[in-house]
């Protein structure tokens, strides 16, 4: 999308700053900004006269939020809870099912673990385990653009849901009123149209297809990335093995796209997507880097393997995915991982 030349320094940078924020926007606000442009009678014009046309997104479907009105909040790299389709949490959440989940686990009603249990029919321990999933995951979502005190520092909005059909991956967003279409200008009828108009007018009509061209960049540019890593981590989704992840940089996705890392990064920041299991991940958990996907591997070597040393650690790691390490390295990773030595292992497991 282009439009008229002579735009002054002051105005690019100002278009800049527009974008930028555009960018950051979650779901709701980014459909708020889209309904006010869609609800100018400026742009009922320009799509009667054939100026501006929505044109649907190939191969994008819809489908509902399975958590609506819940926010993921984390500001962790990876949530293995959430990430492992094949975990137990994952299973367990299943066998409680969406409805009786939203019920006893996400409403005010106030419910005792005793009292989950007895109603979505598993254990106490089990009811714990959920309640400290929402928890730590989830907090009731505000979109109505009062702040909440007790909302955390960092939250993510749910942009689309990832399916599985027939072993292929695929994208169904949330929003229809921002996915319903990408604006498309016809070029020839907008230069005629600024031609004919008085200066104003023209100045007025100018600003406002640049708008759109903003807000069409972000769409554009997001869905682009959402396609990427539906293809980079297809066996993932296909799998729900985090371990299948594919370790991808957001600078290597830039490049990829044709897109400077600044806009990826502020695109994807604050975004997150339903995983075909139910449970949401933030985009960058998407975009691991290969020191991440070792740390998982890890953790979940400590946990099979509880009385490894770290020795054992680097010669299993080198054996099953190739990776040498020094004993130094796994004692960091584990270090950041939480995990403590051989020695406090032992004790706890004896306690």
């Amino acid at each position: 999308m282009t439009f008229r030349t002579g735009t002054s320094s002051r105005t690019s940078v100002q278009v800049g700053i527009k974008l930028a924020r555009l960018l950051e926007l979650p779901e709701e606000e980014f459909a708020g900004r889209v309904r006010e442009l869609e609800g100018d009678v400026l742009f009922r014009r320009l799509i009667h006269a054939k100026v501006i046309s929505v044109q649907p997104y190939a191969g994008a479907g819809f489908m509902a939020q399975r958590f609506g009105g819940w926010g993921l909040r984390t500001a962790s790299d990876g949530i293995p809870a959430a990430l492992d389709g094949q975990g137990d949490l994952a299973q367990l959440l299943q066998k409680v099912g969406e409805k009786l989940f939203q019920e006893c686990f996400l409403s005010d009603e106030g419910y005792s673990d005793e009292e989950r249990a007895r109603l979505c029919r598993i254990s106490k321990d089990e009811a714990g385990r959920l309640r400290e999933l929402v928890n730590s995951l989830y907090v009731q979502a505000e979109f109505d653009g009062a702040a909440s005190s007790a909302a955390p520092t960092k939250t993510y909005s749910a942009v689309a849901g990832i399916t599985v059909e027939k072993g292929k991956p695929g994208l169904a967003f949330f929003n229809r009123q921002i996915w319903k279409g990408r604006y498309q200008v016809d070029e020839d009828k907008s230069r005629r149209m600024l031609e004919s108009l008085p200066a104003a007018e023209a100045r007025r009509l100018e600003g406002f297809l640049r708008d759109i061209g903003l807000l069409d960049r972000r769409k554009s540019t997001l869905y682009r990335v959402l396609e990427a890593l539906i293809e980079a981590q297809a066996p993932f989704f296909v799998s729900s093995e985090p371990g299948k992840r594919r370790a991808m940089t957001q600078r290597e996705l830039s490049d990829k796209l044709d897109i400077t890392p600044s806009v990826l990064n502020r695109l994807i920041s604050n975004k997150s997507v339903q995983l075909p299991w139910g449970l949401e991940a933030p985009m960058k958990t998407l975009l691991p880097s290969r020191k991440s996907l070792i740390r998982d591997r890890l953790y979940d070597l400590v946990h099979a393997y509880p009385d490894a040393t770290d020795e054992n650690l680097c010669r299993k790691i080198d054996r099953l995915y190739g990776v040498e390490l020094s004993s130094r390295s796994i004692a960091q990773y584990r270090v950041e991982l939480g995990i403590g030595g051989l020695r406090k292992r032992r004790k706890m497991t004896r306690g």
